[in-house]
Parts: structure tokens; sequence; C-alpha cells
């Protein structure tokens, strides 16, 4: 394992405080009010944008407050809502299935990911992200923004999103993973794309050692 220098350390921090400054409002962008909702919409984004989502879920939701209506429902019925989201059957299974995963569990969402990693639908990200805005296990999730912009600021030279997220885990005190991990999403839909990063206006251009990114594909990169 690599060892973490200091400097190191105080880079990453500096980076999530420049980020943090900028955008203090960064907050999970996926509308929900109860446990259920929160795991039901992380799945349901799959492959999906946060606002296609936010507008099937209000309708969902209404008609779908317990596990107990995903468990005696079908996955037909479910489609109903969902039809205009990718996978959409996929996940209509699988949020039925989680119904009756949850129902064998009391009815509650658990908090650790370890417990929620083993519901239908939920992956590993899925429930690093489900834990982390519910205060269960401590978590930095990877999806394909927070993967990306830890390589391209030199944070991780990984790929596998576990190993990335122990990387940013030795970075980062844990108090700042919760708000961190939302700063690097916000960060990478709204500047760092993937494809002509807005360099030249990034708050964190001058810490960042844009690695990866070719003077022709950032926007007007000096």
């Amino acid at each position: 394992m690599k060892r973490i220098t200091p400097d190191e350390q105080q880079r990453a921090l500096a980076i999530i405080d420049a980020l943090d400054a900028h955008m203090p409002e960064a907050e999970i962008e996926l509308d929900y009010e109860t446990d259920l909702e929160l795991v039901v919409a992380v799945i349901l984004s799959a492959q999906c944008t946060d606002k296609r989502v936010n507008m099937v879920t209000p309708a969902l939701f209404r008609d779908f407050k317990t596990a107990a209506d995903y468990a005696r429902s079908t996955p037909a019925e479910v489609e109903k809502y969902i039809q205009s989201l990718g996978l959409y059957r996929n996940k209509a299974k699988a949020l039925v299935a989680l119904g009756g995963a949850l129902q064998d569990m009391g009815g509650e969402v658990p908090r650790e990911r370890e417990k929620l990693a083993e519901l239908p639908g939920v992956g590993a990200k899925t429930a690093g992200v489900v834990a982390l805005h519910l205060g269960g296990t401590p978590s930095f999730p990877v999806d394909t923004h927070v993967g990306r912009l830890a390589r391209r600021m030199g944070f991780s030279k990984e790929t596998d999103p576990d190993k990335v997220e122990r990387d940013l885990q030795r970075l980062l005190p844990q108090a700042r993973w919760y708000k961190g991990h939302q700063l690097l999403v916000w960060h990478g839909r709204r500047t760092c794309f993937a494809r002509n990063p807005e360099c030249a206006t990034c708050v964190v251009r001058d810490l960042c050692p844009k690695k990866g990114v070719k003077l022709g594909a950032a926007r007007t990169l000096k």
C-alpha cells in the first residue's frame, strides 16, 4: 500500500475546502423523505439522471409508502410508475424483491453497509450512498464522477471503486467524507467533465495536476 504523505493529505483537504466554499449547497440531488424512499431513489438512479428519477418518484412514493407495499405488488405494477427510466423492468423486479427482503428484516432499512449490500438491487456503491446519508457505516462511495475526479486530481491511481474509496478514506478525515463525496459528484457534473473539463474556470485548477487531461480537451486550459 502506497504511503500517503502529509503534503498529499493537505492538498486533498485544500481541494475539498475550495469546492465547499464554491458549492456550499452541495447535497444529494435525489428527492426523498424516508429511509425507504432514499434506497428506492438510489436504485432507480442507476444509469439514469437524478432529474429523471425525481420526475417519477412522487407518484411512486405516494402509492408505495412501506416495504410491504412493494412486497405485495408485482413488477408489472411497479413498471407503470418507472417505465420512462432506463432498465425499468429490472428495477421494478428489484423493488418488489427489495420489499420482500425488508419485510423479512422487520420492514426497516438497515444502516450497516454490509447488510444494505445484501438487499436486492443494492450494490456496493448504492449501499455506500445509503449508509452515508443515513448516518450508518462511514463511507466514501465511488461512482463514475468520484472515480474520475479522484484519478484526475491525483488522489488515486486505482480504477476499482473499492480501492479508490480506500485511497480517499486515507487522504481525508472521516468528518469530511460525507460532504467530500457530494462535492466531487457536483464538481464532476458541473465543471470537471469527462470530456472537455472546464479547467480555466475551475476553482481548484491550481491544486489539481489534471492527470489524463489532454491540452486540447480542456476548455481554454492554460
